[in-house]
């Protein structure tokens, strides 16, 4: 499943219904939920009003041109939050928080429990993974400019045998006729 901030993909601002990403047959999704409480607020730089408090510590303060405020003011990263939207028992099933230097692992992280899913589920039922994808989506913050990973998509193709399709059957017979003496030894 995907993880990202809502706003993209499976769910709005603030938490709002949004439009279904699409991901398709074996995608599985995770969005942020968003940058709840900030998104479309104006905040001041600090220079008319005072300065802000710093709400990211350990982040520069200094504001980057054509940005509201600093990534130490940004209040929009402070509440961003990532939930999975999927119907697999992995990790983000409820919002939590993420800090933008940590998203790109702690999305790859969870991606990968999409990918471990698949195989599990594909052993369970005699099947066999067929190819296995993950990609990360990134962003830039609309209010300091930081970049950070705002979501991710798994994508994956588990093919189950089917032996009441004739079709099968009739592959299963031409194969057990090409082989047919292919492993003979004469000269015992």
């Amino acid at each position: 499943m995907m993880i990202g901030p809502v706003g993209y993909g499976l769910y709005g601002y603030a938490g709002t219904p949004g439009i279904n990403t699409g991901m398709g047959s074996g995608g599985h999704d995770m969005m942020s939920a968003g940058s709840l409480g900030a998104a479309g607020s104006v905040l001041g730089t600090g220079t008319a009003e005072g300065a802000k408090p710093v709400v990211n510590p350990g982040e520069s303060t200094e504001v980057n041109p054509g940005r509201k405020v600093s990534p130490a003011q940004c209040e929009t990263c402070k509440e961003r939050k990532y939930q999975d939207g999927s119907d697999e028992m992995v990790s983000f099933k409820s919002a939590a928080h993420i800090s933008p230097e940590a998203s790109a692992s702690r999305v790859m992280a969870h991606e990968m429990e999409h990918v471990a899913n698949a195989y599990e589920k594909a052993a369970e039922k005699g099947g066999q993974v067929m190819s296995c994808g993950v990609s990360l989506h990134t962003a830039i913050c609309p209010e300091c400019g930081r970049s950070y990973v705002s979501g991710g998509v798994t994508r994956t193709a588990i093919k189950y045998p089917n032996e009441k399709n004739p079709y099968m059957k009739g592959l299963k017979s031409m194969h057990s006729m090409a082989l047919k003496g292919a492993n003979l030894d004469l000269a015992g």
